[in-house]
């Protein structure tokens, strides 16, 4: 049995800093006490001195690749990355080729991973047009819930029959996560660029392309269904103003219904970036406007919006370089979103205890994850220590995305994630991943 005390660590925990120790025994944390003395001498002791020790952070929003598209990443690489940024759970999506749209294919996934993945994963089971009856198969206790696509994505995931939508959210008492854009919007949207400029359509127009309007319309009528059926409802990737006045912050987290996640690229970049960036902040939705971004914070700080999420979505610099008509949408990010949080901390946007609540313990609530999500007694061991005052430069050498470049190249972070633990296994120390894949499926109280 592995052993491992944590000691003189800034603990930041449901809603409080307080300094302490942690004892881990195998996968589980054993104590969590102002002092705890080693009880034998084969402990491993990390002294955290100044250093913040978070529960790991749980990214709702994931494509990591596999199966079918791992030129650009797969489980194994980007679960490598997540770890060394402080993610040791994550939740991926069904837009693989092919698509998880029936249980068998969904399982291989789970197959995939049980073998490879560094981190604690879940698949969503993905619906169609006419999966209704596969859908219906998904066991609620191993599976984190139902993604639709109310917007374009790969092969047949786009569900725009309103009576299968409806079928849907009102047969499975599971959760149901929506990608929300109107697609009608989109295509009139395009079809005037076009117009103009063909396929070299300038990027920073994006956002005018899959507009607020699109976004909308598909996420107010997504909310309207779910009151009309009762269905349990999660948007994903809220990207505008207008959108947050959709959710409200009236009620608990636990009691409500209808909730939201903001990606960390939304709340970082601005339509001013496009021109710098080019297709490398290319994301659906669309980056907005400082406006955006203002609201979108406001949102978050205000309960409105419950999860930040990173909805990481590799692909290659040479497919990113192509005209903005075929150059892919979405962007590698979960090795840096915890630390792009502590440096909006750092800047005064948030505090630490803000940032565990929604990267931590909310996505644990939402999808009601076993035993996670927290630093308490008799949980698994997922744990992370920050050092908020190490500064480093996200550059190509230190990247370890399979697609090799980030958004964020360049960007200077005052802190640095130090030690990242997986069910009581130190899995990154010293800005190296060890080679212990020990992650393991995620379990849902349901």
């Amino acid at each position: 049995m592995s052993k491992i005390l944590i000691k003189n660590a800034k603990i930041v925990n449901e809603g409080v800093i307080f300094e302490g120790d942690v004892l881990v025994e195998d996968k589980y944390i054993k104590e969590v006490a102002a002092s705890i003395s080693p009880k034998s001498s084969d402990c491993i002791i990390i002294d955290a001195e100044g250093n913040y020790l978070i529960p790991g952070a749980i990214d709702d929003q994931v494509h990591f690749r596999e199966p079918g598209l791992t030129h650009k990443g797969n489980i194994a690489s980007e679960s490598r990355a997540a770890v060394a940024g402080g993610i040791t759970s994550f939740i991926e999506q069904p837009n693989t080729v092919p698509n998880a749209v029936t249980q068998e294919l969904l399982e291989q996934k789970y197959q995939i991973a049980a073998e490879t993945s560094y981190a604690n994963y879940s698949f969503m089971m993905g619906g169609t047009n006419d999966n209704l009856e596969e859908i219906l198969k998904t066991n609620p206790k191993n599976v984190a819930g139902i993604k639709l696509f109310l917007g374009s994505s790969t092969g047949n995931m786009l569900v725009d029959n309103e009576e299968t939508l409806e079928k849907i959210f009102s047969s499975t008492p599971m959760l149901i996560a929506v990608h929300c854009e109107d697609e009608g919007t989109i295509k009139a949207n395009l079809e005037k660029y076009k117009e103009e400029y063909g396929d070299n359509i300038p990027v920073k127009f994006h956002h005018l392309i899959r507009s607020e309007e699109a976004c909308y319309i598909s996420s107010s009528k997504a909310i309207e269904l779910a009151k009309k059926t009762g269905a349990r409802l999660h948007i994903f990737h809220v990207s505008t103003a207008k959108e947050t006045e959709l959710f409200t912050n009236k009620i608990p987290l636990e009691d409500k219904k209808i909730t939201a996640e903001v990606c960390v690229h939304h709340l970082w970049f601005t339509d001013a970036d496009y021109e710098k960036k080019g297709n490398l902040i290319k994301w659906n939705p669309a980056v907005k406007t400082a406006k955006d971004r203002d609201e979108l914070w406001k949102a978050l700080l205000d309960d409105r919006i419950d999860v930040i999420a990173t909805d990481h979505a590799p692909h290659t610099l040479e497919e990113k370089q192509n005209p903005y008509t075929s150059a892919p949408s979405g962007g590698p990010l979960v090795q840096h979103a915890v630390v792009a949080m502590f440096e909006a901390y750092h800047q005064g946007k948030i505090s630490l205890e803000k940032i565990v609540e929604k990267m931590a313990h909310n996505p644990a609530k939402i999808f009601k994850i076993e035993k996670r999500g927290f630093i308490r007694e008799g949980y698994f061991a997922d744990l992370v220590l920050v050092n908020a005052g190490q500064p480093w430069t996200v550059k190509k050498e230190n990247i370890l995305y399979k697609c090799g470049w980030s958004p964020f190249e360049g960007a200077n972070f005052k802190s640095r994630i130090t030690h990242t633990l997986v069910n009581g296994q130190l899995v990154y120390v010293n800005s190296k991943v060890k080679d212990i894949r020990c992650g393991e499926r995620l379990l849902f109280d349901r």
